[in-house]
């Protein structure tokens, strides 16, 4: 199993970004971020645990699709876990990736994010830094797309 972890400062309060990130986070990320997503649908559940998600990923990246299921919502601690189980984002050498992200309330009035990845690989297979420091970089570049946009359109929070 291999272990990554981003981190980074927002000055959106923790309640509000994590709803943004439980509540909306389908139809808000395509629009702050469409050179990451195209479409993003529950295929399975109302959206809390168990609920099942297809991602469509836009053109120009190295991956098309992917599906996840909601492992955890802890709306106390601003916490999500989220299994990725299929999908060619899993690159043939990945069997799961399991995503942990939360929202830490930090005393300026905005948050911490925290985003740790778990991925069992298959057999000895094992992730390219170049890859490794895509992911990282595409994490936070889609956390800072959805700040932006939580900003500059207060109605959505």
């Amino acid at each position: 199993m291999l272990h990554y972890k981003v981190r980074d400062n927002s000055s959106l309060p923790a309640p509000t970004i994590f709803k943004i990130y439980i509540s909306d986070f389908d139809t808000i990320a395509p629009k702050a971020d469409p050179e990451t997503y195209k479409v993003i649908k529950t295929i399975e559940g109302d959206g809390g645990v168990g609920t099942i998600k297809s991602v469509t990923y836009s053109d120009g990246l190295p991956f098309t699709s992917s599906k996840h299921k909601i492992d955890s919502v802890d709306t106390n601690n601003f916490s999500i876990s989220y299994t990725i189980f299929e999908g060619d984002v899993l690159m043939g050498i990945i069997d799961v990736g399991i995503h942990h992200v939360k929202f830490i309330p930090s005393v300026d009035g905005g948050c911490v994010y925290k985003h740790s990845m778990v991925f069992k690989c298959k057999g000895d297979a094992k992730l390219s830094e170049e890859n490794v420091s895509l992911m990282k970089e595409g994490i936070i570049k889609v956390f800072k797309a959805i700040e932006a946009y939580a900003i500059a359109h207060p109605e959505v929070c």
